[in-house]
C-alpha cells in the first residue's frame, strides 16, 4: 500500500511557505518618511516579519539605523534573530507576564511617535494573547481566567475576540488611537475567519463594530460567569472600542499580506500535481468532532466509487472541553475522523495548524496536529485503543502519542489557520 504521508506532509507545507513572511512583507512596506520608522509587531510571526522588515529598510533600502526602533512581541519559542528592534516571547493561548510587558512598552512606544513618524504595526495571528493591556481595575490573573474560560467553551474566535476587545487598552482600534498624531501603517498575515481586520489580533489599529452589549451577550451564550471586575468592565462606557466614525482612522491603512484562502491554493495545487481529484471546501468554522464527523461521510462516498480524490479544507475549528485531556482542534478532528474511518483502506489524512502548534500549553514542541493512515489503525488495534473513549476526555494527544501519528514542526514563524487533508486512494 502506498505511503501517503509524504504527500500529505507537502501539500502542508506548502500552506505553510505561501505565507511566510520572508515571501509576502517586502512588497507592501511603505517608503521611509522624514522621520522614524517604529516597527511594533505581534503574533507568532511577529519577530520573522520584523526581521524581514528589517533586512528591507536596512539592506534594501539603506535606511539610517537610528531611523529604525520598535518593539515585536511573539510567542514563546517563535523569536527570529533582529539588528535594532528588540523581541519579546510571551505567552499564548493564554497571556503572561511578559504579554504584559510588551503591551505596555509597545503603547508607550506608539505615544512617543510624531507626526513626522511612521508607526509600522507587523500582525499576525496569536497577537490578542501577546499583548495584553488589562482596562482599569482587572487584573492580569483575572485576564488569564477569562481568557482560559473562552477557549475552553467552544466559542468561536471572532467572538472570543469581542471579549478581549472590550477588556483592553490596546485592542479595538486603542493602539491606533495611542500613536496620534503619526500616520499608522498596519500589514497583516490573517488567520481568522473572512479575513476581518477588527478581529486579526483583536484589531488594535483598525475600527470595532461590537460592542460592549455583544461582548456581555457572548458570555451569557457560552454560560461563562464573569467575575465582578469583569462585569464592572463590562458595563463601563470608558471601555468601548473605538468606532468606525472616529476621526482618527482617517490616517491609518490596513493591508492584508496573507491569507488562509491563498495557502489553501497552494495546497490545493500540489494535490493535483499528485493527480487527485479535489474537493475545495473552503475555510471553515465549527466543532472539530462534528466537522470530521461530516468529510468522513464525503470520503466515505468517494471511496464507494473508487475516486482518487483529495479533500482539502482550511479555517480554524474549534473544540468544546470536557475531558481533562490534551490535544487541539486538529488533533481531535483528525482522532474523529479516525473513528468514523478506520475500516477503509486507502485513506491518509493530515490535519495541522499552519503555525505549528495545535492547542498545547504554550510551549514551542506542542504537536501542531496529527495523521491517520493505515499505520495509525494497525497501532490503535495492536495496543488496543479505543477512540471514543480519548474523545470523551478530549485527549487527542494522548490517542496519537501512543500511535506516534503526531504531526511535529515546530514553529514555522506565520499563521493562517489550519489546513485538514483526506486523501481517498482505493487503488
Amino acid at each position: 500500500m502506498t505511503d501517503h504521508r509524504p504527500l500529505l506532509r507537502a501539500i502542508f507545507d506548502a500552506a505553510v511557505a505561501r505565507a511566510h513572511p520572508d515571501r509576502v512583507l517586502a512588497q507592501h512596506l511603505p517608503s521611509p518618511p522624514a522621520g522614524r520608522i517604529i516597527c511594533l509587531a505581534a503574533g507568532k510571526g511577529g519577530a520573522a516579519m520584523t526581521a524581514a522588515a528589517e533586512r528591507h529598510y536596512l539592506d534594501a533600502r539603506g535606511l539610517a539605523p537610528e531611523r529604525l526602533t520598535g518593539l515585536a512581541t511573539t510567542r514563546h519559542g517563535h523569536g527570529a534573530p533582529t539588528r535594532r528592534i528588540a523581541v519579546i516571547e510571551a505567552g499564548h493561548p493564554v497571556p503572561d507576564a511578559a504579554s504584559q510587558q510588551a503591551a505596555e512598552r509597545t503603547l508607550q512606544m506608539a505615544q512617543m511617535a510624531t507626526a513626522d513618524d511612521l508607526v509600522l504595526v507587523l500582525l499576525s495571528g496569536g497577537g490578542s494573547a501577546n499583548w495584553i493591556a488589562p482596562a482599569d481595575g482587572i487584573s492580569l490573573a483575572q485576564k488569564q481566567a477569562m481568557n482560559r474560560a473562552l477557549l475552553r467553551s467552544g466559542a468561536p474566535i471572532g467572538a472570543i475576540n469581542t471579549v478581549r476587545k472590550h477588556l483592553s487598552r490596546v485592542k479595538g482600534g486603542r493602539l491606533a488611537r495611542a500613536a496620534a498624531p503619526a500616520p499608522v501603517v498596519t500589514l497583516a498575515i490573517s488567520d481568522v475567519p473572512n479575513d476581518d481586520p477588527a478581529t486579526i489580533a483583536s484589531g488594535p489599529t483598525v475600527a470595532d463594530p461590537t460592542t460592549l452589549t455583544d461582548a456581555r451577550a457572548i458570555l451569557q451564550q457560552f454560560g461563562i460567569t464573569p467575575d465582578d471586575a469583569i462585569a464592572r468592565a463590562l458595563q463601563d462606557p470608558a471601555n468601548e472600542s473605538c468606532k468606525p466614525d472616529d476621526p482618527l482612522f482617517a490616517r491609518t491603512r490596513f493591508t492584508l499580506i496573507a491569507r488562509p484562502r491563498d495557502s489553501l491554493d497552494a495546497a490545493i495545487t500540489v494535490a493535483k500535481m499528485a493527480g487527485f481529484d479535489v474537493v475545495d471546501l473552503g475555510e471553515l468554522e465549527g466543532e472539530a468532532r462534528d466537522v470530521a464527523v461530516q468529510h468522513a461521510a464525503l470520503a466515505r462516498t468517494a471511496h464507494a466509487v473508487r475516486r482518487r480524490t483529495a479533500i482539502l479544507s482550511g479555517g480554524e475549528l474549534t473544540v468544546t472541553v470536557r475531558g481533562q485531556g490534551r490535544g487541539g482542534p486538529n488533533q481531535e478532528y483528525v482522532l474523529a475522523l479516525f473513528a468514523a474511518m478506520r475500516d477503509l483502506h486507502g485513506i491518509a489524512a493530515l490535519a495541522g495548524d499552519t503555525d505549528g502548534a495545535d492547542g498545547g500549553g504554550g510551549s514551542a514542541s506542542d504537536p501542531a496536529g496529527a495523521y491517520f493512515d493505515a499505520a495509525t489503525v494497525a497501532a490503535a488495534t495492536k495496543l488496543g485503543l479505543d477512540p471514543q473513549a480519548y474523545l470523551d476526555d478530549n485527549d487527542a494527544t494522548g490517542f496519537f502519542e501512543k500511535t506516534g501519528d503526531l504531526l511535529m514542526t515546530g514553529p514555522t514563524l506565520t499563521n493562517v489557520n489550519d489546513v485538514r487533508i483526506i486523501l481517498i486512494d482505493p487503488a
